[in-house]
């Protein structure tokens, strides 16, 4: 089975190096290649790819910006393999993943898989905090820590398998950005098949972003999700309002305790102590700790009032989701 490692980049020759840099330590031994596909970058990573042209088979291609998803398209049509990997560029890549990888589909093959994330040492305190919130049982990021059941699991495109066989029944990722990954699985799943979780195929994810970029990332993905779900209502979950309760329920919270009851006021600083305790423990850091609060608060906040203003829009005032939110779809 011949890999093809697919890589959709923007402005990031930085990353490229270091995501190349960690693949070309992999201790796989069968041939894969590495497509680049640069999506109208101002600042390219063509020199980034020549400088390991000696130690891997990779393909570079440039074309005009039009989004990740259809970037992620486009090396599939051009990749020689008949299993593509799709990688984030912000990744590095441990030694071992496509032995994993290998291994598993040997085991247990599937059209379909993803892999969970994990942070660095050398990731900076708010990429290992952020890391924490968007991976963390205790958060809506467990479903990318691992804890999305194994067999029903929605791969992410930072961390994805895909058969070329599903690649052209689905004809690949939509227009949507972010939304892009489970618009997959589902359309994936109603063709017949199936998606897994392989929670050894962990990548490093660096997500080089800051507070405020972090902010309006969740907050796209709560936008994303009713219009997914009235795409597809048969694959709604009540999990997916529990951001936009917990925004509700504080405001509820406090101003109960001007009415003398306070005890939803204390939950939350309880959720929030076991959050600092255990986000603590895992980094062995106060400071990471502290700031894993920050991370979670900024992800509940922005994924929930996101969803909120996209189930006002779409779910009840039915409006179609690419004039509501034209900043999630990109123009092919």
């Amino acid at each position: 089975m011949l890999f093809s490692l697919i890589i959709p980049v923007y402005n990031r020759p930085d990353e490229v190096d270091e995501l190349l840099e960690s693949l070309s330590k992999t201790t796989y031994t069968e041939l894969f290649e590495i497509v680049l596909i640069e999506d109208g970058s101002t600042i390219r990573c063509q020199d980034v790819a020549s400088k390991y042209g000696d130690r891997l088979d990779i393909c570079y291609y440039y074309k005009e910006n039009s989004g990740p998803g259809d970037s992620r398209n486009y090396g599939m049509d051009k990749a020689r393999g008949d299993y593509f990997i799709i990688f984030d560029s912000d990744c590095i890549i441990p030694a071992n993943y496509l032995n994993n990888v290998a291994s598993a589909l040997e085991k247990n093959y599937v059209d379909c898989f993803g892999g969970p994330d994990r942070a660095l040492d050398s990731f900076s305190d708010i990429q290992k905090a952020i890391n924490f919130a968007m991976t963390s049982f205790l958060t809506t990021g467990g479903i990318r820590g691992g804890s999305e059941k194994i067999d029903k699991f929605q791969p992410r495109s930072f961390n994805m398998g895909l058969s070329r066989k599903a690649f052209q029944a689905s004809k690949g990722f939509g227009n949507i950005h972010p939304g892009e990954d489970p618009d997959l699985s589902i359309r994936l799943w109603n063709l017949g098949f199936e998606t897994k979780l392989f929670p050894e195929a962990y990548v490093y994810h660096k997500r080089r972003i800051d507070w405020d970029k972090f902010s309006i990332q969740v907050n796209k993905f709560g936008k994303a999700r009713p219009i997914l779900n009235s795409w597809y209502p048969e694959h709604n979950k009540l999990t997916f309002f529990f951001p936009s309760v917990f925004i509700v329920g504080l405001l509820v919270a406090l101003v109960a305790v001007f009415c003398n009851f306070d005890y939803l006021l204390q939950l939350y600083f309880l959720y929030f102590a076991i959050l600092f305790v255990t986000a603590t423990y895992q980094t062995k850091s106060f400071k990471i700790g502290y700031l894993s609060l920050v991370a979670v608060w900024k992800q509940f906040y922005g994924y929930g009032i996101g969803f909120l203003n996209s189930y006002i829009k779409v779910i009840v005032l039915k409006q179609k989701p690419q004039l509501a939110f034209p900043e999630l779809f990109f123009k092919k």
